[in-house]
């Protein structure tokens, strides 16, 4: 299988480490997702990431398809048993966070200086932080109980980590010391993590 991906989203370093930490090979092959990469637009024509190519030539894509792909093929190692939907609304969670944070990022990135607008970057900003202060319920387990709650958690913080440097960390310590225990406990993961 090949995941197209680029570094920095949040959304392919979830799908990597969910692959990653389910035990499934993945080859990873990077695609630039803002110039109509061909070989991207081939395997999605929405041109998003991630996209997964299967074997057979089939390609999934939307990083939620993704993750719920890996959890069938490794026999429920992302979810829990039962009742995967703490898990499910994380992740539905953390992705809505990062879909604020890279819109916010986008607009600086794509837009010339003079339509910039900051209004609309300060609101997707306030999302974010009510988002980081509102958790759907108590952190994700980190050790050997890690699932798919704590890799969306960690793949996101990591992308604020990127490109909001410090700005998300305070007055919320306790998801800088989990995060800071996801990266030192899951060392494997945390190369996954959105970079530049």
């Amino acid at each position: 299988m090949k995941l197209l991906y680029a570094g920095a989203s949040p959304f392919v370093s979830k799908a990597a480490m969910a692959a990653q930490h389910a035990g499934i090979l993945v080859e990873h092959q990077a695609v630039d997702s803002t110039n109509e990469d061909p070989v991207l637009l081939e395997a999605n024509p929405l041109g998003k990431i991630p996209a997964l190519v299967l074997d057979d030539g089939a390609v999934l894509y939307d990083s939620r398809v993704i993750t719920r792909y890996f959890d069938r093929q490794s026999g429920g190692k992302l979810l829990p048993l039962g009742d995967p939907l703490l898990a499910e609304r994380y992740e539905a969670h953390c992705d809505g966070i990062a879909e604020c944070a890279v819109a916010g990022q986008y607009e600086r990135r794509f837009r010339p200086d003079e339509k910039v607008h900051q209004p609309w970057i300060d609101r997707q900003w306030a999302k974010v932080e009510r988002g980081l202060d509102n958790m759907p319920g108590p952190l994700p387990e980190i050790g050997s109980k890690l699932g798919l709650a704590g890799i969306a958690l960690g793949a996101m913080l990591g992308y604020l980590d990127l490109r909001y440097t410090d700005s998300w960390r305070g007055g919320r310590d306790s998801l800088v010391t989990w995060f800071d225990e996801f990266r030192s406990q899951h060392n494997d993961l945390a190369k996954l993590l959105p970079q530049a």
